[in-house]
C-alpha cells in the first residue's frame, strides 16, 4: 500500500470557471509557465550549490536519529515546555495540533509522550498562571529553549525566568537535567550559556531561517518527544521535494501555486486567505502566515529599487468562519485568493444523533457522518465564492498523517521561494523586523541603544488632547 498523498487542485481559478475578468486564461497560464520554468531551474541550481539550505532538511538522517535519541532520554518528563517565538514556536504548535489528538494534554490515554506547552509570548498573566501551576510539577518538567542567537528578547526573558525558578528550587546543577537548548552550533549568546553550564543542545542548521526551520531540530524535537513519527514527516517532505523540483511548470505544484498568487497580486487580489476545513490543520494556517508575510513583504527588490510588495496572508477556519467572514468574502471587495485545506479521510468519525419529532426539519442530519457535513460545508462555501467570481485553490489531504503534513510544509516553503523569485525580492531576509527589536532593547534600558531610547521618548508620552 502506497503512502497517503497531498493533492493540489486549482481548476477554480481558471477562466473556464470564473470568466476572463477574474479567472486565469490558458494564454495567461502559458505566460506564467514561461516566466516560472527558468526560475524553477535557478532554484534547483541554487539548492544544489548549497544556497537554499532548507531544501536539504528532508534528508538529514543523522539529525533525525540524534533527535530521536534525545527524545528517548526525556521520556521521564511529564511536561515538555518550548520557549521560543515566531519560527521557533509556530511550527511546533502546528505539528502538535495536526498530528496529536485534540485532548492530548488532558487525557493521558491519548498521549504517547509528555504534555506539551509552547510559550511564544511574554504576556505576564499567561506566564504567571502557568508558572504557578508548574511549581508542583517542576521536577517532572523539561524546557526546550529555541533561539539561534539567544538574544531574542522574548525568548531570553522566558529562559532567564525559568532558570531562576529551577535554580531556586533545585540548584544550578538542575539546569543540566531540565533544559535543552536548540541554538547556533558555534556562536551566539545562547551557545555561550550552553557551553558555560554544560547544557544539552541541538543545532539550528546554518543558512536555515526561523520560518523555514520546522523540519530541523527546531520543530522535530517537540514532535518526536510527543510521539510524532518524524521519519515519516521528513519522508513526506522528501517526496514533495521531487515534485517541486520538476521543471515542467504544470507538474510542479509549488510553481503553479506561486504563479497563481503572483498573477492575482498583480490584478489587485492582494489578500491570501487560507481556510482549513479541519481543526487539526488550523495552526498550519498560522505557520503559513509568518512564512508568507515575512518572506514576501519587502520594500525593495533585488536591484535595490522601491517596490513595496507583499500579499497579505489571512487565516480562517471552516466551518467556524463561514459565520464570521464569508459575508465579507462574497460581497466585499473581490481582492482575495482563497486556499482551502480539505481532508478526504478523517480516520475517525462521529455519527450525528436522531432529530426529535418536534424538530423533524433536522431529520436530514440524522445518522449522517460529521465528516460529510464538514466537507459539504467546504464545498458549499467554495461554490458560493465561485458564484461571486472569487478564485479558489484546494489542497487536499488524503489523510492527515506525518507524511502528508511533511508534504504540505515543503510545498509551501518552496512556493514561497518561487513567489519571491517572481516578485524579484529576497524571500529569506526580514530587515523590517530589526527596528522594532532595537526599539525594545532601548525601552528596556540596553545601554548601547540609549540614543534610540531618546528618540522614542516623545512617542511614549500620552497627549491628553487626543484621549476621549
Amino acid at each position: 500500500m502506497g503512502q497517503h498523498q497531498l493533492k493540489f487542485y486549482y481548476k477554480n481559478v481558471t477562466a473556464g470557471v470564473l470568466g476572463k475578468e477574474h479567472g486565469i486564461t490558458e494564454e495567461q497560464f502559458k505566460h506564467l509557465a514561461a516566466k516560472s520554468e527558468p526560475l524553477i531551474k535557478q532554484l534547483n541550481a541554487d539548492r544544489k550549490s548549497g544556497r537554499i539550505r532548507y531544501r536539504d532538511l528532508p534528508y538529514q538522517d543523522k539529525t533525525a536519529e540524534q533527535v530521536k535519541n534525545i527524545a528517548e532520554q526525556f521520556k521521564w518528563c511529564r511536561n515538555f515546555v518550548v520557549l521560543g517565538i515566531g519560527g521557533s514556536a509556530l511550527g511546533n504548535i502546528a505539528l502538535q495540533t495536526a498530528l496529536n489528538p485534540y485532548m492530548y494534554n488532558l487525557d493521558a490515554s491519548q498521549r504517547k509522550g509528555p504534555r506539551l506547552f509552547v510559550f511564544d509570548n511574554v504576556d505576564p498573566q499567561q506566564m504567571s498562571s502557568f508558572l504557578n501551576w508548574l511549581d508542583g510539577e517542576l521536577d517532572k518538567t523539561v524546557f526546550n529553549v529555541i533561539s539561534k542567537s539567544g538574544r531574542t528578547a522574548e525568548t531570553a526573558a522566558q529562559f532567564l525566568t525559568v532558570c531562576k525558578m529551577l535554580e531556586g528550587k533545585f540548584g544550578r546543577e538542575a539546569l543540566k537535567k531540565h533544559i535543552i537548548a536548540t541554538t547556533d552550533p558555534k556562536e551566539g549568546t545562547l551557545r555561550k550559556i550552553v557551553d558555560e553550564f554544560g547544557l544539552r543542545s541541538l543545532e539550528v542548521p546554518d543558512g536555515v531561517g526561523g520560518r523555514f526551520s520546522v523540519l530541523s531540530p527546531v520543530g522535530l524535537l517537540s514532535a518526536a518527544i510527543c510521539g510524532i513519527d518524524i521519519v515519516q514527516l521528513l519522508a513526506g517532505a522528501a517526496d514533495m521535494d521531487k515534485k517541486v523540483s520538476d521543471v515542467n511548470f504544470y507538474k510542479n505544484p509549488a510553481a503553479v501555486n506561486a504563479a497563481i498568487n503572483y498573477h492575482y497580486y498583480n490584478r489587485n487580489k492582494r489578500i491570501s486567505v487560507m481556510m482549513p476545513y479541519s481543526f487539526a490543520l488550523k495552526d498550519l494556517a498560522d505557520w503559513y502566515r509568518q512564512l508568507w508575510a515575512e518572506s514576501l513583504g519587502k520594500a525593495k527588490d533585488l536591484a535595490g529599487k522601491d517596490v513595496f510588495v507583499g500579499p497579505t496572508p489571512v487565516k480562517a477556519l471552516g466551518a467556524t468562519d463561514q459565520h464570521s467572514q464569508v459575508q465579507l468574502y462574497r460581497e466585499g471587495p473581490n481582492d482575495k485568493l482563497f486556499t482551502f485545506l480539505a481532508v478526504e479521510d478523517f480516520d475517525i468519525d462521529v455519527q450525528i444523533g436522531p432529530a426529535p419529532e418536534v424538530a423533524l426539519e433536522l431529520e436530514y442530519l440524522t445518522n449522517q457522518k460529521m465528516s460529510r457535513l464538514l466537507n459539504s460545508e467546504k464545498l458549499a462555501t467554495e461554490y458560493a465564492l465561485i458564484a461571486s467570481q472569487r478564485p479558489c485553490i484546494t489542497v487536499i489531504f488524503e489523510k492527515i498523517c506525518p507524511y502528508t503534513i511533511g508534504q504540505f510544509i515543503y510545498l509551501f516553503e518552496t512556493s514561497t521561494s518561487i513567489a519571491g523569485m517572481l516578485f524579484g525580492i529576497n524571500a529569506y531576509d526580514q530587515p523590517a523586523v530589526e527596528l522594532g527589536k532595537e526599539a525594545t532593547f532601548a525601552l528596556m534600558g540596553k545601554s548601547e541603544y540609549a540614543e534610540l531610547g531618546e528618540r522614542i521618548k516623545p512617542f511614549a508620552k500620552i497627549d491628553d488632547q487626543f484621549i476621549i
